[in-house]
């Protein structure tokens, strides 16, 4: 199957190297780039592709307003957005985040792990360089005001094993290994935590279970 993918960010040689790389890549076809968010949101209603390759930093729409008009629409919300990133940018992830960001990727990762990256989003699953998640469960910590889903009471519905899974973020193959069960169990579980909780993806049932102290840092 191909994946489908359009690529935003307002730097011309930096777009232009994404859009060689990625459609040079087997299994990958380009559908269209983008220049700012709003160009974004606009491709994607056009060609509805399976992954946003989006830029933070982008002139008429920044990358997390357009990921929140593309996850919030139901038109749209298959998409999966990668967000690209650089250590100096903690707020901007931790709002990119809550917009339904599926990934994040640093500006200098290797091709092969960007195009991995790509398809592992498409696949289904939610990706956060280690670099980018160190710093962002720092980010929770620190904040003291309260979050979107930070009530308790949001896990009430959770079973024990559902929320063992939440705590645990792992993927599904670790699901299945840890648990002693099969992949297709492990894959129930996960839809069981995103229908309950509301989550957009893998990436906001981590903010949820930071947000709710189901897991605390350290």
């Amino acid at each position: 199957m191909t994946i489908r993918v359009v690529i935003a960010d307002d730097q011309a040689l930096v777009r232009g190297g994404f859009v060689v790389m990625v459609g040079a890549a087997p299994g990958m076809e380009v559908l269209g780039e983008a220049a700012d968010g709003a160009e974004a949101v606009a491709l994607v209603h056009q060609h509805h592709p399976d992954v946003v390759l989006m830029d933070i930093r982008m002139p008429v729409l920044d990358g997390i307003e357009a990921t929140r008009a593309i996850t919030t629409d139901p038109d749209t919300a298959a998409a999966r957005v990668l967000m690209l990133t650089t250590f100096d940018l903690d707020d901007y992830v931790y709002r990119a985040l809550r917009a339904g960001a599926s990934g994040f990727l640093l500006k200098d990762t290797a091709p092969e792990e960007l195009l991995a990256a790509i398809r592992t989003l498409a696949a289904g699953d939610a990706l956060l360089d280690p670099g980018v998640t160190r710093r962002l469960i720092r980010e929770f910590a620190s904040r003291p005001e309260p979050g979107a889903y930070s009530s308790p009471r949001l896990l009430e519905s959770l079973s024990a094993r559902e929320r063992e899974v939440l705590a645990g973020g792992w993927s599904n193959a670790e699901i299945g290994e840890r648990l002693h069960i099969s992949a297709a169990t492990a894959k129930t579980h996960v839809s069981r935590l995103l229908m309950k909780l509301d989550a957009h993806d893998r990436a906001q049932l981590v903010m949820i279970a930071y947000e709710t102290r189901l897991v605390t840092p350290g």
